[in-house]
């Protein structure tokens, strides 16, 4: 397959071109820097281009068979209303100008990124597929991002909305924040560690996108989170095993409201999301669990090791 990745040069871009380009496939990759480990691969093209403008990048998907949509700023800044605006305009343009650029009448899969904050702060609910948007910032972003992911189906593409957990991996992401913390004697929990905590193995993240490509029948919202549901404290206690490092140093939640402000308050939201629709459509989880996943990610990580 011909993939077309937007936001293809980040954390998840570039263990998505990679694991893409392993199974055969071409890749074209947009974004501002290279792709990680495989910018010489013969398969694949990176672009640079602000994919919130349209230009000479939508031609590159005149011919693709799929597109995975990742683009958008990041959030783990302190916001004020002109942040508020990049970030829910690096989404919905983004992903606007894709869904133009699409051609009509083919056999296209679209795989748009979202995230689990679409369900808002939840508390102990249990969140499949089928539960209602919040009314926070992100949650609202969120539901205009799938809104206009979703447009594509009028073309005749396949669309799925992925519902991103907190992505963990061993090149970046949230773990690479939290690790130094740890081993420096300088973790612990976020407020009081009650929350819920969705999140998914970078490498399970990949095998689901594979799983959505080669399965047609599957389609509309998914929750990319693994099933083995925790809370906040159950994370520490897990990544301080791993690390034989103590978890004493709490992040009190008007601390993190003070210094993050509106921000803040997401962080310490509860989402208790679970991947109802991936598993009944037969996706199995190679790290299911927290404890495996840490461990993966701990080992052989230069500077992160076990002992």
């Amino acid at each position: 397959m011909k993939i077309f990745i937007t936001g293809g040069t980040g954390f998840i871009g570039s263990h998505l071109s990679n694991s893409l380009l392993k199974k055969g496939h071409i890749v074209i990759a947009a974004g501002g820097r290279p792709v990680k480990g495989g910018a010489s691969h013969p398969n694949l093209k990176c672009i640079s281009a602000d994919t919130t403008k349209k230009g000479s990048w939508q031609r590159e998907l005149e011919d693709v068979d799929a597109v995975i949509n990742l683009a958008g700023r990041s959030i783990f800044k302190r916001w004020n209303e002109k942040y508020k605006k990049t970030i829910y305009e690096s989404r919905i343009l983004t992903t606007r100008n894709l869904v133009e650029a699409l051609p009509s009448g083919r056999e296209i899969t679209l795989c748009s990124t979202s995230a689990a904050g679409y369900y808002g702060n939840r508390g102990d609910d249990i969140l499949t597929e089928s539960e209602p948007p919040g009314s926070d910032f992100l949650a609202l972003v969120c539901r205009d991002w799938e809104k206009e992911a979703f447009r594509a189906g009028e073309k005749g593409v396949r669309v799925v909305a992925a519902r991103f957990g907190v992505v963990l991996g061993k090149d970046g992401g949230a773990l690479g924040k939290m690790i130094p913390a740890f081993r420096f004697f300088a973790g612990g929990p976020v407020g009081n560690g009650r929350q819920w905590f969705p999140w998914i193995h970078i490498e399970d993240l990949a095998s689901a996108m594979l799983f959505v490509f080669d399965n047609k029948a599957v389609s509309g919202p998914l929750n990319f989170t693994a099933p083995g549901s925790i809370r906040n404290k159950e994370l520490v206690k897990a990544l301080a095993a791993v690390l034989h490092r103590p978890a004493f140093m709490p992040a009190p939640a008007f601390l993190i409201k003070i210094i993050l402000g509106e921000f803040g308050s997401s962080i310490l939201a509860s989402q208790r999301a679970v991947p109802e629709r991936l598993l009944k459509y037969g996706f199995s989880f190679r790290y299911p669990d927290i404890k495996s996943a840490v461990s993966n990610i701990v080992s052989d990580q230069p500077g992160f090791g076990m002992g």
